[in-house]
């Protein structure tokens, strides 16, 4: 028995070990971000494409005050309703504190600057692409933002989705790695156009549909996902210039009009040049097919 007894404690210290180390927080090589400097303005453009204040914003903001990055929107989910934070320049309640190095870790390896695991519900998994250049952009403009004092709110969440740590397996077991279109043909455009549609405008959060762990089915890109619809050429039979159109009016070729959160993404995406709404068209028309 006690020799049993030995075994079994050796067996749980070896596998929490393992766990510990399979979890841990990964962060990015400082190498990629030595020598860059921010552009506030490309850091406006390369802002809106991520669509950073349409969550970040207070709820029902409306006009400069988009601007005013204090938190507190509700996304309920499967897992719990989860509360986007303050990333205002506020040094206490929001993010002025951060370097180059914490908002990238955020941003494209959901590692808080303490160390933590954000939730999916953060599109970093998305973000994991985002060039540093675009990255060190976003941190210099987010420094001209107005800095506002409101305390972080909590997600809603129950056990056992309150242990941050197993968010680690989740990224091991489900994290994208690459591109999900990775045709080795596209042109420059079709090119420039995965990169907003797959990475800065983070489109598969939505548009993709889910498994019960939460982790986007990619065998179904872009096929919608309940009430949001199928961009794929097999649900969305527009031309290019009619997408390109949408992206900046957000009416449909039959006059129908953007509501909801997209009619905030048609809102960023309208700042954008001509040629990155031509370029999502054109990636778009890339994407396979799917009913």
């Amino acid at each position: 028995m006690r020799r049993i007894a030995l075994t079994a404690l050796g067996l749980i210290l070896f596998g929490g070990a393992g766990f510990w180390g399979l979890t841990l927080p990964q962060s990015v090589d400082p190498a990629e971000y030595a020598g860059l400097s921010g552009d506030t303005a490309r850091g406006a453009l390369a802002f809106a494409a991520a669509g950073c204040a349409s969550c970040h914003m207070a709820e029902g903001a409306q006009g400069p005050d988009k601007l005013i990055l204090s938190g507190g929107q509700k996304f309920p989910s499967d897992f719990g309703t989860f509360t986007a934070p303050n990333i205002s320049p506020d040094p206490t309640h929001g993010i002025g504190g951060w370097s180059v190095l914490d908002l990238a870790n955020a941003v494209t390896r959901g590692v808080s600057p303490e160390g933590q695991h954000y939730y999916p519900a953060f599109p970093w998994d998305s973000y994991r692409g985002m060039e540093p250049q675009d990255l060190v952009d976003i941190h210099a403009y987010l420094t001209t933002l107005p800095a506002v004092a409101t305390p972080n709110q909590p997600h809603e969440l129950g056990f056992p989705f309150t242990l941050r740590r197993g968010i680690g397996l989740w990224k091991l077991a489900f994290g994208r790695q690459g591109w999900v279109l990775d045709a080795p043909d596209l042109t420059p455009e079709e090119t420039r156009g995965r990169y907003l549609v797959e990475v800065m405008g983070h489109c598969s959060e939505c548009h993709t549909p889910r498994s019960v762990t939460g982790a986007p089915d990619l065998s179904r890109w872009l096929a919608g996902a309940g009430r949001v619809p199928n961009i794929t050429p097999g649900g969305l039979d527009w031309l290019p210039e009619d997408i390109a159109e949408y992206l900046s009016s957000g009416f449909t070729p039959d006059f129908d009009s953007a509501g909801g959160h997209m009619a905030l993404v048609v809102e960023n995406y309208a700042t954008l040049p001509a040629s990155d709404r031509e370029a999502v068209a054109a990636y778009l028309q890339r994407v396979p097919a799917l009913p």
